[in-house]
């Protein structure tokens, strides 16, 4: 009897070790982090099926924001199909894809490099080294890693190449101050001061500098502001001031102040001309003729007295110059005398100016910078974000919507997204049929990814695009917009713009409403037949650009797409057929052209969705402030669709 009871006992464990086995076997896939990685689900850059998995516990971490319950996770993936993943990353991949079209093979090779080096900082930002251990304050502390005050003698100079570093830019009310000597000219083949280039001619010119960071290893730091005085004069054989900017080696539009004052009807900076009068080899010191002369004497009307001043820069003479940053603009003065103003220029901001060079035929006593900011708005985002739940983006809503809106956003523009989230956002957060989100690329900057990382899981409203942030890699971005709208979010129609982009939704709604719903549609401030830019800061070579004429193309600051063209350039994203272009707004254009020639666009033209700032009762207005953003949202709110003029 015993040995009966015994051998049940032992039928009995061994079957339910088989059943626990069985339950293991079958529980384990869906208990694996596998099903949907933070790399978005689908084949990873190496092709395989479980490249999406979660390999570590910070991938688990990465989880972010709510993600949309998948209810495709049976079909094959398709540029329609979501994809369940952490939404804190973007889907797109760049990996493996070789370009089509032999004229943006260029454009290509920097994608891969940024995409090399933000695989790297997304690895950084997944795994982050351990703090190092703080020092005692026992006097060898550190110095403070924002200065408020730099003061340079010309030997540290020197002995820093001429460049040195302001490690937290410029502020509002910064200013640079210089004491030097331009020294005796020499023969030069300068080609901007010789008009052939082959006889040598006597030069003497220096070069002052802001400088921005590098962010791709081989590549020139841009220059914010390039100011160049040719005391011995260029090609115009006339002493010369020229000022302008220059980004990836394409110079802006110059600013050339040749002794005349600027026109009376031309735009001010901060109140000040542009350029100033100085006596001039060729100017007879009147400005007025014989006859208004004679005129005004007798009609009885007393002369204006004017003080006429020489050339600011003397050869083997000390000058003080002083630069500043106004609200603007930089102006310039020299040894107390205000000399030339040079208005800000789009895309480059004052926390960028992170360098100081001087370079020429000059002898350099002393540099003194001073009111700088004592902390980087990169590294203080608390500065700028309210950390509070009723700026959270809510749960992605269970089924399809209506619009899907892409904002793209750098890396440090945490004050840029705090103003959109409490202004226009607010109608996003409230509707089921709307979403929004920030698609950033990685800065590089470690802190400023750092903050960023914290942004995204606080607010839950940021898709991270991995690659190494560039203006000539915005495209990305946009293709990324699509992959989110279509695989994410299931949108019927897709938006873009900018940080800086104020959006009247419902305003955009009634007009792309007035599209019946089964048609595409395109819908923006249209540009038709206009011409690459050959030359300045814009500037296309024929290389990237053969043709003439650019195609019909939406202003990027905002424009809306049909979810049909937004497959169709994913989808030929992915079979690696999609032409890239610098030029993400014009890029979209030449898609929909393409998109256009099977099944008709209609393209729905309103210069409410403003390029250049801002109209009453407008659609969408751009280069607005944080402030603006803001008062813009009070004036709404109000029912006054109306601008707001200070920055």
């Amino acid at each position: 009897m015993r040995k009966s009871n015994l051998r049940s006992l032992q039928i009995l464990s061994a079957l339910a070790f088989l059943y626990l086995l069985f339950l293991c076997l079958l529980g384990f896939p869906f208990l694996s982090p596998s099903s949907g990685g933070a790399g978005g689900g689908g084949a990873t850059a190496g092709g395989g099926r479980g490249g999406g998995s979660m390999s570590s516990r910070e991938d688990l971490d990465g989880k972010l924001s709510p993600v949309r319950p998948n209810r495709f996770l049976k079909s094959s993936p398709s540029p329609s199909a979501p994809r369940l993943r952490s939404s804190w990353l973007s889907g797109l991949r760049f990996a493996e894809f070789e370009p089509v079209n032999p004229d943006s093979s260029e454009l290509h090779r920097a994608a891969k490099a940024a995409w090399s080096a933000g695989a790297a900082l997304f690895s950084d930002l997944r795994n982050p080294a351990p703090p190092p251990p703080k020092r005692k304050a026992n006097g060898t502390a550190k110095a403070e890693a924002c200065p408020q005050l730099i003061v340079l003698s010309g030997a540290d100079l020197a002995r820093r190449r001429n460049v040195t570093v302001i490690p937290c830019g410029l502020t509002l009310g910064s200013h640079l101050t210089v004491v030097a000597r331009p020294l005796p000219a020499h023969p030069g083949l300068d080609p901007r001061t010789t008009e052939g280039g082959e006889e040598p001619v006597m030069v003497s010119q220096f070069m002052m500098e802001l400088q921005g960071l590098k962010t791709v290893d081989g590549e020139d730091p841009p220059r914010i502001l390039h100011f160049n005085p040719r005391i011995r004069g260029d090609w115009s054989n006339r002493s010369v001031i020229e000022q302008n900017t220059c980004y990836r080696m394409q110079w802006g539009s110059p600013q050339r102040c040749e002794g005349w004052r600027s026109r009376a009807d031309e735009e001010t900076v901060d109140g000040l001309v542009k350029c100033e009068k100085w006596i001039r080899d060729d100017d007879n010191r009147s400005e007025e003729s014989k006859t208004a002369w004679w005129l005004n004497r007798l009609i009885g009307r007393t002369k204006k007295v004017s003080f006429d001043w020489p050339y600011p820069f003397v050869e083997d003479k000390l000058f003080v110059l002083t630069l500043s940053a106004g609200l603007e603009g930089y102006h310039v003065n020299v040894d107390g005398r205000h000399v030339t103003s040079f208005p800000y220029r789009t895309g480059f901001v004052l926390e960028d100016a992170t360098g100081f060079s001087l370079n020429g035929d000059l002898e350099v006593v002393s540099i003194f910078a001073a009111s700088l900011p004592t902390s980087h708005p990169s590294y203080a985002p608390q500065k700028n974000l309210e950390m509070s739940a009723q700026w959270q983006a809510p749960p992605l809503p269970e089924g399809p919507v209506e619009l899907f809106i892409g904002i793209l956003s750098a890396g440090n523009h945490f004050a840029e997204r705090m103003a959109v989230r409490k202004s226009w956002m607010s109608t996003i957060r409230k509707s089921s049929s709307l979403v929004a989100r920030f698609f950033v690329a990685l800065h590089g900057r470690k802190e400023v990814n750092i903050e960023l990382k914290k942004e995204a899981k606080f607010f839950g409203d940021i898709v991270v695009v991995p690659y190494m942030d560039s203006y000539d890699l915005v495209v990305l971005k946009t293709i990324a917009i699509c992959e989110y709208g279509l695989r994410i979010v299931s949108a019927k129609y897709v938006m873009k713009c900018d940080d800086d982009t104020f959006v009247r939704i419902d305003s955009v709604m009634e007009e792309v409403k007035k599209v019946p719903s089964e048609r595409s549609l395109y819908v923006g401030n249209m540009n038709y037949y206009h011409k690459p830019l050959r030359t300045g800061k814009w500037a296309v070579t024929h290389e990237e650009w053969p043709e003439e004429d650019y195609p019909p193309y939406a202003n990027g600051p905002g424009y809306v797409v049909s979810s049909d063209i937004a497959h169709f350039v994913l989808s030929e994203f992915e079979k690696h057929t999609l032409r890239l272009f610098k030029m993400e707004d014009v890029s979209m254009g030449m898609w929909v052209e393409q998109f256009n020639s099977t099944k008709h666009v209609e393209y729905i033209h309103s210069v409410k969705f403003c390029q250049f700032g801002c109209v009453d009762d407008y659609y969408t207005a751009h280069y607005q402030s944080p402030r603006q953003m803001l008062c813009m949202w009070d004036k709404l709110q109000q029912g006054r669709p109306q601008c707001c003029n200070m920055r």
